[in-house]
């Protein structure tokens, strides 16, 4: 098996913190910098599994980067520079604490609260008489509370996250522009190669002179899920499950093995095979996305790989 990053504990020249979230990796710079790093950890249900994923990182990483440059026209974004990679290196915000999903079939989360009776997502109103994975009339926007580290992310309307004051009213409305802007982009992209942008999240900041960029990851596999567009219409008429890339094939595995991060429920036991089996998911949905072949970078020794590519851009 190829070898993988899980953690990292790195000291660069005018590092000033650390962050560790579920999957990356943020160290804040002392020149409003932020470098972060993305592990090979895998997270569903807000738990981390136990074994990392081999190349995940790297797909997670540079998938996001090029989507960033592939809509910086749209929407402002953080990214500065990609030295490595699992790494990229941007300018410091001070993180919006919601994320902003959009939706624009009704799939997973969303499926399984509409199974379960509810017909109101977030504020928004869900038609009656719709089957898992039909497209919604036009894309929702169904926002969660940023979780602190091992919590939950919840559901919240628009009218919660102003009544709280955990987001502006003006700054609102720039948000759910943005992320309106960005969906029908990464819907155009997904369509010519031939897959469906079903739903997806972003996540936004404010730099120190006040304005919103787009920070994060974006149409990635862990944020965003995608249907093969070839046969969508056969397989909803038939009642069949779609073809699908994205991490809800995770989810299903674990769901399917008695796990859904409830408590009191273990993390069931993944073999080398299956590991290998997601590692080649992730690389399929790379190709698939960026329509570009995935060259693997060298793992022999990540660690030192990383600090070698940084340094050198520090330094530079």
């Amino acid at each position: 098996m190829s070898h993988t990053i899980t953690d990292t504990n790195f000291n660069f020249p005018g590092q000033q913190s650390i962050y560790k979230g579920k999957v990356r990796e943020v160290y804040t710079l002392n020149n409003n910098q932020l470098l972060m790093i993305a592990t090979d950890r895998l997270s569903a249900f807000d738990v981390v599994m136990p074994k990392g994923i081999p190349y995940k990182g790297q797909i997670l990483n540079q998938i996001a980067t090029k989507m960033m440059k592939d809509t910086e026209d749209l929407v402002p974004n953080w990214l500065v520079a990609t030295p490595d990679p699992n790494v990229a290196i941007g300018e410091a915000c001070e993180p919006f604490k919601v994320e902003m999903v959009i939706r624009g079939y009704m799939s997973g989360h969303a499926a399984r609260e509409y199974k379960a009776g509810k017909r109101i997502l977030c504020g928004v109103p869900m038609p009656d008489g719709m089957k898992e994975n039909d497209a919604f009339p036009e894309p929702i926007i169904t926002p969660a509370t940023k979780a602190e580290k091992g919590d939950h992310d919840e559901d919240i309307s628009r009218e919660e996250i102003l009544s709280r004051g955990i987001v502006s009213e003006e700054d609102y409305v720039i948000l759910e522009d943005y992320t309106r802007k960005l969906f029908q982009r990464g819907t155009e992209i997904a369509a010519k190669r031939g897959l469906i942008l079903v739903d997806t999240k972003y996540e936004f900041g404010k730099t120190k002179d006040g304005k919103i960029v787009l920070i994060d990851e974006i149409h990635t596999p862990d944020s965003s899920r995608y249907f093969y567009a070839e046969g969508y219409e056969e397989r909803q008429a038939q009642g069949e499950a779609q073809k699908q890339l994205s991490k809800e094939f995770v989810r299903q595995w674990l769901i399917s093995n008695g796990f859904q991060g409830l408590e009191g429920q273990v993390v069931p036991f993944m073999s080398d095979e299956y590991i290998e089996s997601v590692s080649e998911r992730y690389i399929e949905l790379y190709e698939n996305i960026t329509g570009e072949s995935f060259v693997k970078a060298d793992v022999s020794n990540i660690e030192q790989r990383i600090e070698t590519n940084v340094l050198n851009y520090i330094g530079s």
